[in-house]
């Protein structure tokens, strides 16, 4: 162990590490741009465990990569801190608690989804998804689309999601060889702006790990190391996969779901927003694990509870276990937990590999942007594809029974009202959605007199 790393063992307590990444799954509302907030003014800010360019450095890989951000600048900084052990507990922390209340609340939608007083609180909360998911949007927008070439991307992936119904994995890869191209000719025209709101100068003292601290063993780059780690990965992906074979044969819902979400992890460029279109394009439309309904619920739920929002895919796990159960009779709520289970492990053991494995690349690379620019390109046509997603959402919640029948007023009038909430007032996520379920609360009870 060299002395930076001892150093940084030494100061930066596992203990106390630990203790912040439990606390942090707890309270971490608020999409990544709040995680990322949090972590930023507890991390550089307040403890000074890492200094503002490191910290940096290490968001804007995270960007570029697919997955849940925040989750894995989570695996990121632990692994920095406290090598693999660190990382890996880290990422996990990030995630227990959401894991958790998700399968809970599972329980409680699947089992008494048509308890008035239930299904009042998700009738309150599906306006206010649209008013997320439209901030989401604008989020995302107004960093990426910068110029003609990026409005441009964006504008061709709404088309062929929305009018061609292309499939989310194409639309990806269309817009990755069409930025290549661009970036070969005119690479600036593809570079955006990653620093994150909440990411501020710090002019305190120097950090425990600063921008001049010495590289320690473990972060520098071998290719053992990410022989190994991949090697690791692979059989992590393989056992399950192989024992949900042998189990239930080679057509069974648990081993659907773990093909389509490994599938559903290498697509989440841009945020879970950007992935949510093939996760109802695969578990909605093809497999049918759950109805549009379902999967708006099913949103309201990860907006709701703490950690990543594309812990969405625990529930849709849960759902579809549920509706095609490997186990019948007494046991479908086993059935369902394990597709809550396997959704979720197949979804983050890509990020995992992804940081353990390239974080010594990344910490050689410092500075060195000019490559990455071409993926740029992949997150303006998530916008496209965004856009789409929010119309969608708009469409089953205003025109529950379609455009055939009538729109419900009152739910376009609360979707906008919790937009100005969000946006001229600065409403936090959890405050929208805490409102609104007591909106259809009360909605419930005063129509009990009526």
């Amino acid at each position: 162990m060299s002395a930076a790393d001892s150093s940084t063992e030494t100061t930066i307590g596992m203990r106390d590490a630990l203790w912040f990444w439990f606390k942090l799954g707890f309270i971490s509302f608020g999409g990544p741009a709040g995680q990322i907030s949090i972590m930023h003014q507890a991390l550089v800010v307040e403890r000074r465990w890492i200094s503002e360019k490191r910290f940096l450095h290490a968001l804007n890989y995270c960007m570029l990569l697919p997955g849940p951000e925040a989750q894995q600048l989570a695996t990121y900084l632990g692994w920095l801190m406290h090598k693999t052990t660190g990382g890996v507990l880290a990422g996990l922390l990030f995630i227990l608690p959401s894991l958790f209340l998700i399968v809970g609340l599972s329980w409680v939608y699947v089992g008494f989804g048509d308890v008035p007083w239930v299904a009042a609180v998700f009738q309150g909360i599906k306006p206010a998804v649209i008013a997320v998911v439209i901030q989401a949007l604008h989020r995302l927008g107004s960093r990426s689309l910068q110029n003609r070439w990026m409005w441009a991307l964006a504008a061709a992936s709404f088309v062929a999601v929305f009018v061609w119904q292309v499939p989310f994995p194409w639309i990806v890869l269309g817009a990755m060889l069409a930025a290549a191209g661009i970036g070969k000719f005119a690479p600036h025209l593809l570079a955006v702006n990653t620093h994150r709101p909440g990411a501020h100068s710090v002019t305190q003292g120097a950090a425990v790990i600063d921008d001049h601290t010495p590289l320690p063993e473990h972060v520098r780059f071998q290719s053992q190391r990410l022989w190994r780690v991949l090697s690791v990965g692979a059989v992590l992906w393989l056992l399950p996969m192989g024992l949900l074979w042998a189990l239930w044969g080679g057509s069974n819902t648990l081993l659907d779901m773990g093909w389509f979400f490994s599938k559903a992890a290498l697509m989440t460029f841009g945020g879970a927003y950007a992935v949510l279109p093939y996760v109802y394009q695969g578990a909605v439309e093809s497999f049918q694990w759950l109805t549009p309904h379902q999967m708006i619920d099913g949103l309201a739920l990860g907006e709701s509870t703490p950690g990543p929002l594309i812990m969405v895919v625990t529930f849709v796990g849960y759902v579809g276990g549920h509706a095609k159960p490997v186990i019948d009779g007494d046991w479908q709520t086993l059935s369902a937990v394990l597709g809550a289970l396997v959704a979720t492990w197949f979804t983050f053991l890509p990020s995992f590999i992804f940081i353990l494995g390239g974080g010594p690349l990344v910490e050689m690379t410092q500075n060195q942007w000019r490559w990455t620019a071409p993926l740029s390109g992949v997150t303006a046509a998530v916008v496209g594809v965004m856009l789409q997603l929010a119309l969608f959402f708009a469409y089953h919640v205003w025109w529950p029974q379609g455009f055939s029948n009538s729109l419900d007023i009152w739910a376009a009038v609360f979707s906008l009202l919790w937009t100005i909430a969000l946006f001229r007032f600065k409403w936090s996520v959890l405050k929208v959605l805490s409102s609104a379920a007591a909106i259809g609360l009360l909605w419930q009870w005063l129509g009990s007199f009526a």
